[in-house]
């Protein structure tokens, strides 16, 4: 056997469990978190509508407070708030000691996670906080400490063990804070009816925001791009229009430009496959007469799905007198990263 392999295949390097092992373990920390986080369903009580009902009242922002690992939930705790309609930042409690509480004002409402809720440095910054007349709502694993009846809201996250084996390092109680925080957000968001069109302008430089801003009219071809023959045009010129406009595809549009058909490379390559001779034949002969229209106005991702769902690689855009305003085809999507 090999010098860089372990004599006992089961065993890790550097390690005393077998694989077998390792799977239990992770399967247990996965039970007790899961445990911890279906155990804080009865902590949505009175207090959690209140907190709900406080900041939807809230006049300033959410600020969001933790350190160490609670600190680390509440980072993601106020991200969270920030991108689904209410204004949140996060403060870290010992800056806040040296002139971060220049940040927070009366109209505020500051939220405060620890599992002991005894956290010094919280603690320190608490009386402070409500003498500015900010209110205070805790998130703590214990209902008799200071930050909790110090608090004009407490909520309870109790949990029986944390996964760490020596029943240390914070594990199940940051998980079941950040599940408990996550539902105060979301019931928050559905009470304010935020969509999905406020979720993206929030979110507009990401692949979510592209897909849930950019509308057709932002990536389509129009004006001299689009391709165009009339109906009584001969096959030819139908065939040099697709080539020049490289879109795969041109409609067939009366004077007004009113679309009547459209003919693609898809549709070519049958026509040819065919043996028919079609050189005296006209383009209205063999287009095929209700081509997919979309709007300008739809989502692009929508009319990706449209794509995909019909098989088809091009569209063309149309008004309400369904006139052609432009085209656009798959690799339009991929450019825009729609896809």
């Amino acid at each position: 056997m090999s010098k860089n392999q372990p004599d006992h295949p089961e065993t890790a390097i550097g390690g005393a469990l077998s694989d077998a092992e390792l799977t239990e373990r992770a399967r247990s920390v996965l039970n007790i978190e899961a445990a911890a986080v279906t155990k804080m369903i009865d902590s949505v009580d009175a207090s959690f509508i209140a907190a709900c009902r406080m900041i939807l009242k809230g006049q300033g922002r959410l600020v969001v407070s933790g350190i160490g690992k609670s600190g680390h939930i509440a980072r993601k705790l106020a991200a969270t708030f920030a991108s689904t309609g209410t204004p949140a930042f996060f403060v870290h409690p010992a800056e806040a000691s040296h002139g971060d509480l220049g940040m927070i004002t009366a109209d505020d409402i500051f939220l405060c996670l620890s599992n002991s809720g005894t956290t010094d440095e919280l603690v320190r910054i608490v009386p402070l906080i409500k003498r500015l007349g900010a209110s205070l709502i805790a998130m703590t694993g214990n209902a008799g400490s200071t930050l909790a009846q110090v608090a004009d809201l407490h909520l309870l996250v109790r949990v029986d063990h944390e996964a760490c084996p020596m029943n240390l390092a914070p594990t199940a109680s940051t998980t079941a804070a950040l599940a408990l925080g996550d539902a105060l957000a979301v019931a928050v968001l559905e009470a304010r009816n935020f969509s999905p069109d406020d979720f993206a302008r929030s979110h507009p430089g990401g692949a979510l925001g592209r897909r849930l801003l950019t509308q057709v009219r932002d990536i389509m071809h129009r004006g001299k791009e689009l391709p165009q023959v009339a109906p009584d045009a001969p096959l030819l010129d139908a065939i040099m229009e697709i080539t020049a406009k490289r879109l795969g595809i041109t409609a067939v549009t009366d004077r007004d430009g009113t679309v009547l058909g459209a003919l693609t490379d898809g549709d070519l390559r049958r026509l040819l496959a065919s043996g028919d001779d079609l050189r005296q034949t006209a383009t209205e002969a063999v287009m095929t007469r209700t081509p997919t229209c979309v709007p300008a106005d739809q989502l692009a991702a929508e009319a990706l799905r449209l794509m995909q769902d019909r098989k088809i690689g091009q569209l063309l855009v149309v008004d309400a007198q369904h006139r052609l305003i432009g085209a656009l085809n798959f690799q339009d999507m991929l450019t825009a990263r729609i896809v």
